[in-house]
């Protein structure tokens, strides 16, 4: 069961990144994310009653609260580098360090022993993210300083997947929505000291704050994950969610593969059958 939850939690998270990348085309990264936040910090309100809750400790609010400043630091370093136009460096290395990170936490802190067949999988899962989510560069667009937004992304990401499951079953719904509440806080500046630019059209606020609560769906998904599983293998299977952009960009925008990008879809495949018989 764990990985099924972990596997429908990177599908949900790619629906949003294609949905949100789609959208910021047209509309403020800055806003679309924090739109996102709202959207899904609303999504979890009205989930909170539905979800049993046996006990809610201030760690696990704590958890949840560190959870989400990785997620809001994520996004800025991660929208930085795609301002910048540099897509190429910041993205697939965000990728890899996000999976790489939790799974040496999981492993060196946390104790986590994984399979042989386990590891394997991990093996193939680090350069199958590079590749599936590398795109070609674009007029020198990858710079110096694209890899130090990208790995500040990764680190944000890695937080965020590390923080959450340390949370406790009985305490439900909480420690997300103290998540979605401190991403929020942390992109709140960012759209306080911007210009008219940064605002939303109504029909737009809305596609954003749907987004965001796919995500939420996405993180709740990974968070049932980890009370079933191995954190560092509900990470790996989350942190497939890089290849459901580029599926979809083929059978709805007709985008081509590039050889890479297929070479990595099947190497997310075998990844993902070593991770589910393990």
């Amino acid at each position: 069961m764990g990985v099924l939850l972990a596997l429908a939690s990177a599908v949900c998270y790619g629906i949003a990144d294609f949905t949100g990348g789609l959208l910021s085309r047209r509309a403020s990264f800055v806003a679309v994310a924090f739109g996102g936040q709202v959207g899904g910090l609303t999504l979890t309100l009205v989930l909170v009653p539905v979800v049993p809750v046996t006990e809610v400790t201030l760690p696990d609010i704590a958890w949840g609260a560190l959870s989400g400043v990785g997620t809001g630091a994520a996004m800025l370093f991660l929208f930085r580098g795609l301002s910048r136009g540099a897509m190429c460096v910041v993205v697939p290395v965000s990728a890899v360090s996000g999976v790489a990170l939790p799974v040496l936490t999981g492993v060196v802190i946390f104790g986590d022993h994984p399979s042989a067949l386990s590891w394997l999988g991990i093996a193939v899962a680090v350069p199958t993210l590079w590749l599936v989510s590398r795109v070609p560069p674009r007029d020198g667009a990858a710079k110096a300083t694209a890899a130090l937004d990208g790995m500040i992304a990764g680190i944000g990401i890695a937080l965020q997947y590390v923080a959450l499951a340390q949370a406790a079953p009985g305490a439900g719904m909480w420690p997300v929505v103290a998540g979605r509440t401190a991403a929020t806080l942390v992109l709140l500046p960012l759209l306080v000291a911007g210009n008219a630019s940064l605002r939303l059209r109504p029909r737009q606020a809305l596609l954003a704050a749907g987004t965001g609560a796919i995500a939420a769906v996405a993180l709740t998904l990974y968070l049932e994950a980890t009370r079933k599983e191995l954190l560092v293998v509900a990470v790996v299977l989350s942190s497939f969610y890089p290849a459901i952009p580029v599926l979809l960009g083929t059978t709805t925008l007709r985008e081509h593969l590039c050889r890479h990008q297929i070479l990595g879809l099947l190497g997310a495949a075998a990844a993902i059958a070593l991770l589910t018989i393990s």
